[in-house]
């Protein structure tokens, strides 16, 4: 099973969005994919695909189901553990929580070959929790200046909280793909110059496009309702890196729970 957490260190760059098109398109990969909602207080993956889920990560934290109880079968194939919305007492998970989801993951993840966590953004522990315990990290920015200095923030507690070194980059809503390797060359001058031990792989860019916001309010994923459109194509081809590449993280379910012992 391959972990990726998909985090950003700004809001409003596109990363619940990316996620879901993300899945559906290692889906067509022939690809089984779960996305676990990690944004716990303020989830938004299944009001981007206009469902309502009976249950949700609130059920398992107050002990009336387990994980694999509360998992939602999706009609595009992946499925999702859906997360609350408006409670504040999910956005910082006591240890106790930590270790109860913690305990029923195995059984709930075994059948999946790709796990994403859609965490929210900034540099919460709740981020961090996930993104350690991803095999590995996708940090989404957007060619504003704010949000390039954020997904620096965020690698570097990263880094120097969890001493986490191997990143990818997903730039959304660019221009043109040269602005995106330009916004990755940007952060790479950073990082050698000031986090020289970080790793970070470019993905790849995604153009704007204003299908994304018909399929955004259509509540439709955009492979599914633009499949032909240039950024359907770049979430394909990100999902084709991905599948070439193999972390050293990320071998199996094993390794994952591994991580989880060792949290």
């Amino acid at each position: 099973m391959r972990s990726l957490a998909i985090a950003s260190g700004k809001g409003g760059v596109g990363k619940t969005s990316f996620v879901i098109n993300l899945a559906l398109a290692l889906v067509q990969a022939n690809k089984r994919v779960l996305i676990f909602d990690a944004d716990l207080g303020l989830a938004n993956v299944d009001v981007m695909l206009g469902i309502s889920p009976k249950f949700d990560i609130r059920y398992v934290l107050n002990g009336e189901l387990s994980l694999k109880d509360i998992i939602y079968n999706t009609e595009y194939k992946f499925d999702i553990i859906p997360a609350g919305s408006g409670v504040s007492e999910l956005t910082q998970l006591s240890p106790e929580q930590k270790l109860l989801l913690k305990a029923q993951m195995e059984e709930a993840f075994k059948n999946y070959d790709f796990l994403l966590f859609d965490s929210s953004a900034g540099i919460s522990d709740n981020v961090l929790f996930f993104m350690v315990l991803a095999g590995e990290r996708i940090v989404i920015c957007t060619p504003e200046p704010t949000s390039i200095a954020d997904a620096y923030a965020l690698i570097k507690v990263a880094h120097k909280k969890h001493n986490l070194k191997d990143f990818y980059l997903v730039v959304n809503m660019i221009n043109n793909e040269a602005e995106g390797k330009r916004i990755y060359q940007q952060l790479m001058y950073v990082l050698e110059r000031f986090l020289p031990d970080i790793k970070l792989s470019y993905l790849g860019g995604l153009v704007y496009d204003e299908c994304v916001k018909k399929a955004v309010k259509s509540q439709i994923p955009y492979l599914s309702l633009c499949s032909e459109h240039p950024i359907s194509a770049r979430v394909r081809e990100i999902s084709y890196k991905l599948l070439r590449y193999k972390s050293k993280d990320s071998e199996g379910l094993e390794e994952f729970l591994e991580r989880l012992i060792n949290f």
